[in-house]
């Protein structure tokens, strides 16, 4: 499936991925984890690295995994889009449409226990995506709240949080954030 992402040249961000020298950021971790995190599209030193979550943003979430005793080798890690949109803007709908599959795939494979949505656009993308009733709701009314969902291989838990990027800009953001990842305690 990585290689599929990889030559995804349907992609409006596939050339941009070349012209830039860029690497898919498809996901990592234990595909047998029952957390699973989710963000919306790599960063800069995301796609550079190949990896998410490795820049500022990405110390920042190890912090707060490491505050619940977890390590990123723990979980698995992955984004909704696959492909840095240029100038770091928002992943458009046709860019969410088209590396949604790659996602759902993702799911089905780890089959999480708890989804742990990083930012609205994975917030949204997740909830409309298990047609959650609070797929309308914001961000600021939902995050660190447990929803539940139904899935083929049964219920799971989706725990929306702000983006651990917005941790590092505001310190009430970043103990909110310290608040809301205590919720995983009990999937591990």
């Amino acid at each position: 499936m990585k290689e599929a992402v990889r030559d995804f040249k349907e992609s409006p961000l596939y050339a941009y991925r070349l012209k830039n020298n860029y690497k898919v950021v498809f996901g990592e971790g234990d595909v047998n984890a029952p957390v699973m995190l989710i963000g919306e599209a790599p960063g800069k030193n995301e796609a550079q690295a190949g990896r998410p979550f490795v820049g500022a943003a990405g110390r920042v979430l190890n912090n707060l995994l490491e505050s619940v005793g977890l390590n990123r080798s723990d979980i698995y890690i992955t984004n909704v889009v696959k492909d840095r949109p240029p100038q770091n803007r928002d992943p458009n709908p046709e860019e969410v449409a088209l590396y949604s599959p790659f996602l759902e795939q993702q799911i089905e494979i780890v089959q999480p226990r708890v989804i742990v949505t990083l930012g609205r656009f994975a917030m949204d993308f997740i909830l409309t995506y298990f047609n959650l009733p609070e797929k309308r709701e914001k961000i600021g009314a939902l995050h660190g709240k447990l929803l539940e969902a139904e899935t083929d291989y049964g219920k799971i838990s989706i725990l929306p949080m702000y983006h651990p990027a917005a941790g590092f800009y505001n310190d009430e953001v970043k103990a909110t954030l310290q608040e809301d990842i205590q919720a995983l305690k009990p999937f591990l």
